[in-house]
């Protein structure tokens, strides 16, 4: 695949993180823990965001999120289980962890304190491109895994979400444009994101979300992603009755992450 830029550097990155890994632990071995994982105690992350939005309110999924590629690092005082608290406090529906080490500075121990801090479901957000990253997110206690269209195959996304759904976990599957949408519509998740940054510039606008709202049909859950900053872009979205978010960067670098959260949505 083609992907040029900033985008096409990172999954080159992960082709090699996804090799190491497993020279350190085989699939097969990796696979049977996540396997071996309770699905009785999967939290629900669709069923969680569906439940804000079907009760009028916001559904916020509020990240975790230590650094990025653009902006650096966004909080130095990073202590993810606290940070947790203070979402689950404030009203998120869900959190998003980082666990992309090389470029956002996440771990995959970040995810795991987070969700035992709390009692909300959890994505594990990093740039999946294998199989093998599927089950380690299950083995980490993930609720729900991102694939993003423009970093995958429309064969690769449907045999990464088939692995998600056998493992029990949800799958936020993102966009950017519409031809990556009407791929996005051939796969089974209802959770369908629509990135305002494009991730092969780090462009940022919210009329990409406006642009491709009157695509997505009723039964699907729209998530707008990045660029919600202050409480007129959240009245934009609700106003066009977007009502799912995914907020990082306004809550890493305010002193209380949960206080901003309900000060820009409730």
């Amino acid at each position: 695949m083609n992907t040029p830029t900033i985008l096409k550097k990172i999954i080159d990155t992960k082709a090699v993180e996804v090799a190491q890994r497993s020279a350190n632990l085989p699939l097969n071995e990796l696979k049977a823990q996540a396997l071996d994982m309770d699905k009785d105690a999967l939290r629900g992350f669709y069923r969680s965001m569906k439940a804000k939005v079907d009760a009028g309110l916001p559904a916020v999924i509020a990240e975790i999120k230590k650094a990025s590629p653009s902006k650096g690092v966004l909080r130095e005082n990073f202590i993810p289980q606290e940070i947790a608290e203070s979402y689950e406090k404030a009203g998120a529906a869900c959190l998003s962890v980082l666990t992309d080490r090389d470029y956002f500075q996440g771990h995959e121990d970040f995810l795991k304190a987070a969700r035992k801090a709390c009692s909300l479901p959890v994505i594990r957000k990093d740039f999946l491109v294998d199989p093998y990253q599927i089950y380690e997110a299950r083995a980490i206690n993930a609720d729900c895994v991102l694939l993003i269209v423009s970093a995958l195959s429309k064969m690769q996304l449907q045999d990464l979400e088939g692995i998600a759904h056998e493992l029990g976990m949800d799958v936020l599957v993102e966009v950017h444009d519409g031809e990556e949408l009407e791929t996005a519509l051939t796969m089974q998740t209802p959770l369908v994101g629509i990135n305002n940054r494009n991730l092969h510039t780090f462009d940022l606008t919210l009329e990409t979300t406006f642009g491709l709202l009157d695509k997505v049909p009723s039964d699907r859950l729209l998530v707008t992603e990045s660029g919600i900053l202050g409480p007129e872009d959240v009245a934009a979205m609700r106003e066009r009755d977007v009502h799912a978010f995914l907020v990082g960067e306004a809550f890493m670098r305010a002193d209380d992450p949960g206080e901003e959260l309900a000060k820009l949505f409730f």
